[in-house]
């Protein structure tokens, strides 16, 4: 391999907001019957197609700065506003961290908070990705007490958020997220929905830290786990949704000839395949709610079909964010009650077939026998977003 091969791989630097309002209206929430915690993450992540593959180790993967699009900072700011005067009481508050695959389409309202929020009844999102960003603290960051931490990392984010660290000054280049993040109120956030992995891919973030080592904001892994137990603890009654980077493929930029994809090119340090199985296991660790957009458990984004999901080999398009949007709706449905578990379990959305405006349903007959607890709720009409058909309705009398 020429010293000289570089990787076109690119993520959207985006500084604007966009916060999402209440969508369509909803019953009181009831507490869900089945769980969705640390059975949602299996134990092994292995990926048949690549398993006799060799790993390309390439060193010097970069970031080139793609352009921007424009900020529109004053409907950010009125949106913002709007969300303030909201009854939260009625609402189901959602807190975004992330990279550019969370702050992609903010703009225009098709990133996947917005989207989400058009699947979640009675639901407000709040956005506070920002493009090109890591789990860990930055390389160039030695600064561990919060009180003195200046980073964008999910870790400062976390300590922003929480009064830990000064928000005015970290984010003093991104007002837009600064007003997103004034108008929260911790104590309202029913979900904190978490995705990072491919900037600490980037950046040679090593997966986790030693046992000898006491930091646990430069490495993966332990960022991750440190922000999140810092959630925990402000917030004990939130769920936390942690999501997988997503899968990408590299190409030669001289030639744009195939290389291999993201269980084959290594860092030195890993597969991005390597950082998403971090991610599942520190959900299984924690009981958290685990969202897989590397393995395909619920959609075949692979090498076949990358380019309709992909549209740089790396971002989502707008299809494969309402694609996602759609598979990450289905938890936060089930657990607010609105949708049974089998639609969460049985979604596997093929590109082929895709639909932006369909709403999934699950065939009643195959419900009814293979998944007795939701069919028992789901023909007693209690779930607002899957209501049984006539057809359904005459099986029981």
């Amino acid at each position: 391999m020429k010293n000289k091969t570089r990787f076109l791989i690119t993520f959207m630097l985006t500084m604007s907001i966009a916060l999402t309002g209440c969508s369509m209206e909803k019953k009181d929430a009831q507490q869900a019957d089945e769980y969705l915690t640390d059975s949602s993450a299996e134990s092994s992540t292995t990926d048949e197609a690549n398993a006799d593959k060799s790993t390309v180790v390439m060193k010097d993967l970069f970031e080139p700065e793609l352009e921007e699009t424009a900020s529109n900072e004053n409907t950010a700011s009125d949106n913002a506003n709007e969300a303030v005067s909201i009854d939260r009481d009625q609402c189901v508050e959602i807190v975004f961290f992330g990279d550019s695959q969370i702050a992609h389409g903010r703009d225009d309202g098709t990133d996947i908070p917005s989207l989400l929020a058009q699947r979640v009844p009675n639901s407000i999102c709040y956005n506070l990705a920002i493009g090109g960003t890591t789990a860990s603290l930055e390389k160039s960051t030695s600064e561990i007490n919060p009180e003195n931490m200046k980073s964008l990392s999910f870790v400062g984010m976390v300590n922003c958020l929480l009064g830990k660290s000064d928000r005015n000054d970290t984010l003093s280049g991104y007002q837009n997220i600064l007003n997103t993040m004034n108008s929260i109120d911790t104590a309202n956030v029913d979900y904190f929905i978490i995705e990072y992995g491919a900037n600490d891919f980037f950046n040679e973030v090593p997966l986790d830290n030693s046992l000898y080592d006491a930091d646990q904001y430069h490495s993966y892994y332990n960022a991750l786990k440190s922000g999140i137990d810092a959630l925990k603890n402000a917030c004990p009654n939130a769920k936390i949704i942690l999501m997988t980077p997503f899968y990408g493929i590299y190409v030669d930029s001289s030639d744009n000839t195939y290389i291999g994809d993201s269980f084959i090119v290594s860092n030195g340090i890993g597969t991005l395949g390597d950082y998403a199985s971090k991610v599942q296991y520190l959900a299984s660790e924690m009981g958290l709610i685990y969202f897989d957009g590397m393995f395909a458990t619920h959609c075949d984004l692979y090498l076949d079909t990358a380019s309709q999901y992909l549209f740089d080999n790396l971002h989502l398009t707008l299809t494969g964010r309402q694609i996602f949007s759609r598979l990450l709706a289905h938890y936060v449905n089930f657990n607010e009650h609105n949708e049974p578990y089998a639609y969460l379990e049985t979604d596997f959305i093929k590109i082929a077939e895709f639909d932006p405006e369909e709403y999934y349903r699950y065939d009643e007959g195959q419900m009814k026998e293979y998944f007795p607890e939701s069919w028992e709720k789901y023909i007693k009409g209690e779930f607002p977003l899957a209501q049984p058909s006539d057809e359904a309705l005459s099986w029981e009398n």
